[in-house]
């Protein structure tokens, strides 16, 4: 009886820890996997707790209860799986690998998990028929005077079996995918429950050898746990932290911001002057240089006063105009727009058109900004000794998502600030403010797209960008 309540008091540890995960991370799809994960974690405890009630409940009764309780085990496989569709969906839109990429969303998907809880039912309800469960049997503790019941497993016992050994391959999927995330402390914190779990499932499977015990779980269930518990801590202090330094650069873009509305009429007004006098110059005989010169301060002035005028409408109405326009001419316009840039660095831009035309549902002006920002940046990012000074856009369709592809052979950047690179006032120029990244992400998310750095070493940097095509994709 005590053995059997201390086993049901550890069995609350997981369940402990899946409500902190639920009000830290509140309405996220991830943090909702974890706590079904760990709440079946709960249900196999019970599963083995009652194996030890032996003088206090039947044996017909602790049969029943067993065979119930292990929808807790039988579970953890859709769990599993949910967790790594979770992932991927959520979390790992940009994989260098582009075979392993689309391999991913091939397997995990919402079909094959419908299919995968239906096969778990199916196991469960044969668990609970003298097919998977016959009854219970009263087992000596191998070394002590101690005894407990242990199952009588039926005909098809290896189908529950060969069900739960692919636990063992969906969690290291898990650890695979929680690799490519690129927020460090999600990914240490997910490899950890990784390998915790790992561990969790040799630990159960002593469970199956008779006279050992069924204390075996629970010995796994305290490890993984406490270390679980330590983990969590160190995430949630660093997320503290982390949330600490926003609501200070908030400050300073909330400041800035009541600056913005002056500042626009101010632009425009300059604008205005350069436009006129650029139509002016246009007009009169101007060596085919000069016209070239002339051309260029139209056409990014245009690009300006369209920024403009969408930032006024944002302020103004909250939203963003989106339509349908061309990818590919906003990338070669944005290209030639930022000329300037990486001419003066002595750069090459080069564009593989893969498709004639490339439709997506965007902002033009927003998106064109977006891609002079990432230009002029990368063209910043060459040492002076560098040999090999290229930018490479390339696009591809994957279902209704475009994925762009930028590419610099530049110095790099540190693998601990690929995420704090898109932080507002963060920038590692003197002159800088840190407010281009911090841009172009919003704007990527304002478009239902997300930006990421893939890979960046001395060799250079990989940076992602996935927009849906259409008004209804879903990213």
């Amino acid at each position: 009886m005590i053995i059997a309540f201390l086993i049901a008091i550890i069995g609350i540890i997981p369940i402990v820890l899946a409500i902190s995960v639920l009000k830290i991370y509140k309405g996220s799809e991830l943090a909702f996997a974890l706590f079904l994960y760990m709440l079946s974690i709960s249900f196999w405890q019970l599963d083995i707790a009652v194996l030890y009630l032996k003088g206090v409940l039947s044996e017909e009764l602790i049969t029943w209860l067993f065979r119930f309780f292990r929808i807790g085990p039988t579970f953890m496989i859709p769990l599993v799986f949910y967790l790594a569709y979770v992932l991927i969906n959520k979390h790992t839109t940009n994989i260098k690998n582009q075979a392993f990429y689309k391999f991913q969303f091939s397997m995990f998907n919402p079909k094959v998990l419908f299919y995968l809880v239906v096969w778990s039912f199916i196991v469960y309800l044969i668990n609970m028929t003298r097919f998977g469960i016959i009854g219970v049997k009263e087992v000596k503790i191998v070394n002590s005077d101690l005894y407990f019941y242990f199952p009588e497993y039926g005909p098809l016992q290896f189908l529950y079996l060969f069900h739960t050994s692919s636990f063992f391959i969906l969690i290291i999927f898990t650890f695979i995918i929680s690799r490519q995330i690129h927020n460090l402390y999600l990914k240490n914190f997910l490899g950890t429950f990784s390998y915790c779990s790992l561990l969790l499932f040799i630990f159960g499977l002593l469970n199956f050898i008779p006279g050992t015990g069924a204390l075996f779980s629970s010995l796994g269930t305290i490890i993984f746990s406490v270390i679980i518990v330590f983990s969590f801590v160190k995430l949630n202090t660093i997320l503290t932290v982390n949330y600490n330094r926003l609501m200070e650069r908030q400050k300073k873009l909330d400041n800035a911001g009541s600056l913005t509305a002056s500042l626009v009429h101010e632009v425009k007004n300059t604008l205005q002057i350069i436009n006129g006098y650029s139509k002016l110059l246009g007009e009169s005989q101007l060596p085919s240089e000069g016209k070239r010169m002339n051309v260029m301060i139209q056409t990014t002035a245009n690009q300006m006063e369209d920024l403009i005028n969408n930032y006024t409408k944002l302020l103004k109405y909250k939203s963003i105009d989106f339509k349908m326009v061309d990818l590919n001419e906003i990338i070669e316009q944005s290209i030639e727009i930022s000329a300037e840039f990486f001419l003066r660095n002595d750069v090459e831009v080069v564009f593989g058109k893969k498709y004639s035309t490339l439709k997506t549902y965007a902002n033009q002006a927003y998106l064109k900004q977006v891609f002079v920002n990432l230009i002029k940046n990368s063209s910043e990012a060459f040492p002076k000794e560098s040999s090999i000074r290229n930018i490479t856009i390339s696009t591809d369709i994957q279902v209704d998502r475009i994925i762009i592809n930028i590419i610099d052979t530049g110095k790099g950047i540190p693998a601990d600030h690929w995420n704090s690179i898109f932080d507002p006032f963060t920038t590692s120029k003197n002159e800088g403010l840190g407010l281009g990244l911090p841009f172009v992400k919003n704007i990527i998310l304002e478009h239902r797209g997300d930006i990421n750095v893939v890979d960046s070493s001395s060799k250079g940097t990989h940076i992602r960008i996935i927009l849906p095509q259409y008004y209804f994709s879903n990213l």
